[in-house]
């Protein structure tokens, strides 16, 4: 069975949706702390002395929030580490018995998943604070702004309140940069290091099953709409190890004991990886290559290009975002008019399925809720 990071995607999308969760629900108290009493003329006085209600609020949502992403982090690693093993012990039932014994022992997975796991909560932990230094600041930018201007009726109120709200919910809790110096929100960031963990998981789990089995040849499948990172590596052969480098390599048949036959490889997995092969979101995979047995993938034809596959990704993202905005709204008409913004990107998502043929993903225009 082939093994891909799509194999162990949706893993990487639970631990996402405890961060997306957790920023919705900071929004519902953000709009209820600062809509209670709007009307008042205490109004600003009573904010004033509410913010240390708010930051304990806040910190027991993080509490909550650090206590389940590690536990689920710790259970998708897990996860994805077993489903990788698997995968190679039911690609290798044409081997011989002996390889196939070797494959079916269980390799320790415990201390591959510890480091893994280590890495995600070292790399997301400076989120958590974030996130309550962002929701608190938001507050107190409404109630400086109302301060400053002590005669502004409560609809003035109203309106800044809902401004700096939908500023925070368009955006979420951001200012996280990856190696390659790009941005992210908090629940991109949260996903794209579990997913990244999980793929990676995966992937070795698979490997280390080959290596002990013997099996140091793979082969990468054909994904329609690759993007330009990993064409050159689709419907290759590569080694499991080795060193870079295209090169003829001498292997045993796997099916006639002792004859051995040339197989050209385009260089080894790690090279392709490095090179970007199976980077998060990629949808190919790799599985063993027995000579003799394996078969190179016919070309496939694609459902639409890779710049389809991103346009559907930002309205995804776009109408999460407008269900972000309805979380944060203060009052009927706002919520109508966030609704309606949804419906229009949902539109555009149905329009571009229909005319390339890509599957639509509902899961992933879907806000996950508090439990």
């Amino acid at each position: 069975m082939p093994v891909s990071p799509a194999l162990v995607e949706e893993l990487a999308r639970s631990v996402a949706r405890l961060y997306e969760a957790a920023e919705v629900t900071l929004l519902d108290r953000l709009r209820a702390a600062l809509a209670d009493g709007i009307d008042s003329p205490a109004w600003v006085n009573l904010k004033l002395a509410a913010v240390g209600n708010l930051q304990a609020g806040i910190a027991e949502v993080i509490t909550a929030l650090e206590a389940d992403a590690s536990s689920a982090v710790q259970q998708a690693l897990s996860e994805a580490y077993e489903r990788g093993q698997q995968a190679a012990v039911a690609e290798l039932g044409a081997l011989g018995a002996g390889q196939t014994a070797a494959a079916a022992e269980a390799l320790p997975a415990a201390a591959t998943v510890d480091r893994l796991a280590s890495a995600v909560v070292e790399d997301t932990g400076p989120t958590h604070l974030r996130m309550l230094r962002q929701a608190l600041d938001v507050y107190r930018e409404v109630v400086s702004e109302a301060s400053a201007a002590p005669l502004l009726g409560a609809q003035t109120r109203r309106q800044a309140a809902q401004s700096a709200l939908s500023r925070f919910a368009a955006k979420g809790v951001t200012g996280f940069v990856d190696t390659a110096g790009r941005s992210w929100n908090l629940v991109s960031y949260a996903e794209m290091a579990t997913r990244t963990a999980v793929g990676r998981a995966a992937i070795e789990a698979h490997t280390d099953r080959l290596g002990a089995a013997g099996v140091d040849l793979v082969i990468v499948s054909q994904s329609p709409e690759e993007c330009e990172r990993c064409r050159p590596w689709e419907r290759k052969i590569l080694t499991r190890t080795g060193p870079p480098g295209a090169r003829d390599v001498q292997v045993e048949d796997a099916l006639r004991d002792g004859e051995m036959v040339t197989v050209h490889v385009a260089g080894s997995l790690p090279e392709a990886r490095a090179a970007g092969l199976l980077h998060p979101n990629c949808r190919h995979s790799v599985s063993a290559y027995l000579p003799g047995v394996s078969r190179i993938p016919a070309s496939q034809p694609s459902r639409g290009t890779y710049e389809d596959t991103q346009r559907q990704r930002y309205l995804e993202r776009k109408i999460r975002e407008w269900r972000r905005l309805e979380a944060a709204a203060m009052d009927d008409r706002r919520r109508a008019e966030t609704r309606a913004r949804v419906r229009a990107y949902q539109a555009r998502v149905r329009e571009l399925v229909a005319e390339t043929g890509l599957p639509r993903k509902p899961h992933r225009e879907q806000l996950a809720t508090a439990r």
